[in-house]
C-alpha cells in the first residue's frame, strides 16, 4: 500500500474513531496493557536485535538507554495505560453554552484533532504511549519511530493494533511508518494529516516545521536552568540541581546550565562540584565559576547547548533579574527552576521566566505529563498556540461550536424583527 492510499485510510478511519465511547476506547486500551504483558517475551526478544545491532552501529551510550525496553519498561507503560483509563475522556467536554436567542442555543464542545503524525526518537515505549493518548482522544495516528528500533516499533505496533481490532476500533485508526522517504511524503499531506509532533534533535524539529504546510506542535531544544538563588537553602539546592542534571540525562527536560548567584557561589560550588564529579559530570564555567572551582571555560556556544548528556554549565550572575534575563536569552522555553526560601523572588522568576513550565524549590525533571497526571505525552511543546508544555489527552483535542436552532434564520436578526440575548446557560451539550 502506497503512503497516499494509507494516509486516506487513516484519515476515515480517524474520522469513525472521534465517535466511539469512552467505554469502547477503554476497552481497547485495556486489551493493549493485557496483550503487551502477554507478549513481553516477543517484544524484549525484539528490542534485543535493536539493541544489538545498534551496539554494532556505535550508538551512543544515551542513545541505548533510551533504546532499551526490558520487562520493568513494559510494567512501567502499562501502568501508564491503565493510568489513562482511568482518567476522564477529553472529547465531548462542553466548554461553552449560550443561549443566543429563544431556541437557539450554542455550545463550543471538545473534539479530536483528527489525524496526527508523530515522528519520535528511539524510545519504543513513546511509541506505546503516544498510540494509547491518541486512542483515548479520538485522534488517527501515523507512527515513525527512529531506524534503530524497527524490530521493536514493529512488534508493538502489531500488538496495539491487533488488541484494538478485537475492542471494535478501525483497522487503520493508527499505522506505522518505517522509511525516511514516508517522512517527506507525510510532511506534504495536508489533506490528511491535521497536525505533526516531530521529537528529535534541534536540527531535524526546525527541518520539519521548514518543510511542512501542516501545523507542527513541538520543541526544537531542551535547554533547561536551575538558578540558585542568594535565599536558597544550599542543601536543598544541591539535591535538586543533582537531580535536575543526573537522573536521567538524556532528555529534554534534564538541566543544561546551571545559574548561581554571586553571594552562595563561593560555600555553593565546590560541595556540588564533589556531589556532580561522584556522577561523572564534565562541567565548564564562567572566568568567576572558575575562580571558585577548578572547571573548564565555557564559550557563549555552551549556554545554548542542549547536552543530553553528564555534562554541565556553570555562570555566576549578581542578580535576580540577571538569572532571568539569561534564560530568556538562551533558554529554550521548556523548563527552569528556582531554588529559593523567598516566595516573592520565586514568584517573580516565573512570572518573567518565559518558559512553558516554570518551578520552584524542584526538579526541572517533573516536567512531564506522566508526573503531571496527563497519561504520559506525545511531546513538550514550546510553542504559545493550542498546547503548550506536556502534551497529554487535554492537548490532543480541539473544539468544534454547535448551534441547535428551530428554523431560525439570520434574515429576522438582520431587519431587527427579532433581538440576540445572548445568555450564558449552565448546561452541557446533549
Amino acid at each position: 500500500m502506497n503512503m497516499d492510499e494509507l494516509a486516506r485510510r487513516v484519515k476515515d478511519s480517524s474520522i469513525r474513531l472521534a465517535a466511539a465511547t469512552t467505554e469502547v476506547k477503554n476497552k481497547a486500551l485495556e486489551f493493549i496493557a493485557a496483550s503487551l504483558t502477554e507478549r513481553k517475551n516477543e517484544i524484549i526478544k525484539a528490542n534485543r536485535l535493536d539493541l544489538d545491532r545498534s551496539e554494532k552501529e556505535n550508538l551512543s551510550a544515551p542513545l541505548l538507554k533510551r533504546l532499551n525496553f526490558d520487562e520493568e519498561k513494559i510494567a512501567d507503560v502499562v501502568d501508564g495505560i491503565h493510568d489513562l483509563i482511568k482518567l476522564e475522556d477529553p472529547v465531548g467536554k462542553t466548554l461553552l453554552s449560550t443561549e443566543l436567542d429563544e431556541g437557539l442555543e450554542l455550545y463550543k464542545v471538545t473534539s479530536p484533532i483528527g489525524v496526527i503524525g508523530v515522528i519520535f526518537e528511539s524510545r519504543p515505549d513513546a511509541l506505546v504511549q503516544i498510540a494509547t493518548l491518541c486512542l483515548k482522544s479520538g485522534n488517527g495516528v501515523l507512527l515513525k519511530g527512529g531506524s534503530e528500533a524497527m524490530e521493536t516499533n514493529r512488534i508493538l505496533a502489531e500488538v496495539i493494533l491487533d488488541a484494538t481490532m478485537k475492542a471494535g476500533i478501525p483497522e487503520y485508526w493508527a499505522a506505522l511508518l518505517e522509511t525516511r522517504s514516508d517522512v517527506n511524503d507525510m510532511l506534504k499531506m495536508d489533506g490528511y494529516i491535521d497536525l505533526i509532533i516531530p521529537r528529535g534533535s534541534n536540527e531535524f524539529v526546525r527541518y520539519i516545521m521548514d518543510n511542512s504546510r501542516i501545523p507542527v506542535l513541538g520543541h526544537a531544544d531542551g535547554i533547561c536552568h536551575c538558578y540558585v538563588d542568594e535565599k536558597a537553602d544550599l542543601n536543598m539546592a544541591a539535591k535538586i540541581v543533582v537531580d535536575s542534571k543526573t537522573q536521567y540525562v538524556a532528555v529534554c527536560n534534564a538541566a543544561e546550565t546551571l545559574l548561581v548567584h554571586e553571594s552562595i557561589a563561593p560555600a555553593f560550588l565546590p560541595a556540588l562540584k564533589n556531589l556532580l564529579d561522584s556522577k561523572k559530570v564534565e562541567i565548564v564555567g564562567c572566568p568567576r565559576t572558575q575562580s571558585i572551582i577548578p572547571v573548564a571555560p565555557a564559550t557563549p556556544e555552551d549556554w545554548k547547548t542542549e547536552y543530553l548528556d553528564y555534562k554541565l554549565s556553570i555562570k555566576i550572575v549578581s542578580t535576580l533579574e540577571e538569572a532571568i534575563e539569561h534564560i530568556n536569552t538562551y533558554g529554550s522555553g521548556h523548563t527552569d527552576s528556582i531554588i529559593t526560601g523567598d516566595r516573592e523572588r520565586a514568584l517573580r522568576f516565573m512570572d518573567y521566566v518565559d518558559s512553558g513550565n516554570v518551578f520552584w524549590n524542584c526538579s526541572t525533571r517533573f516536567s512531564d505529563g506522566f508526573r503531571y497526571g496527563f497519561g504520559a505525552e506525545v511531546g513538550i511543546s514550546t510553542g504559545k498556540i493550542h498546547s503548550r508544555g506536556p502534551v497529554g489527552l487535554d492537548g490532543l483535542v480541539i473544539y468544534k461550536y454547535k448551534l441547535i436552532g428551530n428554523g431560525h434564520i439570520v434574515e429576522d436578526y438582520a431587519n431587527r424583527t427579532k433581538t440576540f440575548k445572548h445568555r450564558k446557560l449552565n448546561r452541557d451539550f446533549a
